[in-house]
């Protein structure tokens, strides 16, 4: 609605038109005149008016085609049309209203009852542009509640699929290693070959072969679900990357994926802890008969780190001398023993008690190699 209320009167007639004018503009409405259909509807499609005022005999364009113009054209569906004729022709009032008119008056004109129309279909002009109003916010709410969903959808399914791939990561890949790809959103960039230097841990049970070959199956894996178990708990405390799992043996790697200063002090540190808690379980293992021992190897130095496998089935995992030094290590050890390279003890000499057992032969490796028992973690002086 126009404020003031727009209100075009379409008369042939200009004393008619004249009249109109005075009385509508004295009571508080904008008036704009037209002298003819075509001129009429020209300046309803122009001003789009709150209200028509329209003459059924006019030439050109008689009131009726004017009046089934305006009710096809959808900017001035909703105007209300109030028809005006000369005589009280039925059949004229008929076929206008039929033709789309909401209302009529005869000339000459009341004056009373003129304002009394206006003032009707004025209301019915502000009720149906409330309604238009509140259906085209009602729309837009659904249009924008409909994009919401979809992008609502979206996001579910965008997290659905990183769960997914999450899952699967976590499944193939060490918890850190699943992280940061997730993280970095470019597995690819992570995972490539690379070289940097490491701590590796090889650890194993002594006698699980023996025990594995008498056991009953549902024994041997009872054993080892207890024996990954406590030390999963001490790899997760101290922030190492678990590689693989051999059987019995695990191999744990420290200062990749994500880089450790102190890396082989943290590696002798959970070596320590796991002899400690594996000692716990050793002695359930012999009440039931269990010959089960617990070795340990660390070495220390630059290896090759990166992705190996196919595209149904990946690995993380570390090449080189290093990870072989610390199983060979792993392998002379007896139960409880936890051996390790000299340049591992070179970086943690002053945290431990140490045995020096001079230069052990390993297989795999050409000459003999310095190799010490760690005994006891000391830590830093407080």
């Amino acid at each position: 609605m126009h404020n003031p209320p727009r209100i075009l009167a379409v008369d042939d007639t200009p004393e008619n038109l004249e009249i109109l004018r005075m009385r509508l503009e004295a009571n508080g409405y904008e008036v704009v005149t037209a002298a003819d259909g075509e001129e009429g509807l020209a300046k309803a499609r122009q001003l789009e008016p709150d209200l028509i005022l329209l003459d059924i005999m006019m030439p050109k364009l008689d009131g009726i085609s004017v009046v089934r113009m305006v009710k096809q054209d959808d900017a001035l569906r909703s105007t209300p049309v109030i028809l005006v004729t000369a005589k009280a022709d039925t059949r004229d009032v008929v076929e206008g209203l039929d033709a789309g008119g909401d209302d009529y008056l005869t000339k000459p004109f009341e004056h009373r009852a003129l304002l009394a129309r206006v003032r009707s279909m004025l209301r019915q002009k502000a009720l149906n542009d409330t309604v238009a109003s509140q259906t085209r916010r009602l729309q837009e709410q659904a249009a924008q509640l409909a994009d919401w969903n979809r992008s609502l959808e979206r996001t579910v399914a965008e997290q659905v699929t990183e769960i997914e791939r999450m899952a699967r990561l976590r499944r193939f890949l060490p918890e850190q290693v699943a992280d940061l790809i997730v993280a970095a959103g470019n597995g690819e960039t992570l995972l490539q070959s690379h070289r940097r230097e490491v701590t590796v841990v090889f650890c194993d049970l002594r006698g699980f072969t023996a025990f594995a070959e008498t056991a009953e199956p549902e024994e041997v894996m009872s054993v080892l679900s207890e024996y990954h178990a406590c030390l999963g708990d001490q790899i997760v405390r101290h922030g190492g990357t678990l590689e693989r799992f051999v059987g019995d043996g695990i191999v744990i790697v420290f200062n990749d994926p994500l880089p450790c200063a102190d890396h082989t002090e943290k590696a002798v540190s959970m070596a320590v802890a796991m002899r400690d808690t594996i000692d716990e379980h050793s002695e359930r293992w012999r009440k039931r008969d269990y010959r089960l021992g617990f070795g340990i190897g660390i070495a220390r130095g630059h290896a090759t780190i990166g992705r190996i496998g196919f595209d149904q089935r990946s690995d993380y995992a570390v090449i080189g001398t290093v990870p072989n030094h610390a199983a060979r290590l792993c392998e002379g050890a007896k139960s409880r023993q936890i051996l390790v390279s000299q340049r591992v003890l070179g970086a943690v000499e002053p945290l431990v008690e140490a045995i020096p057992l001079g230069e052990v032969t390993l297989k795999g490796f050409l000459r003999p190699m310095p190799a010490y028992e760690i005994v006891r973690w000391l830590g830093r002086p407080s």
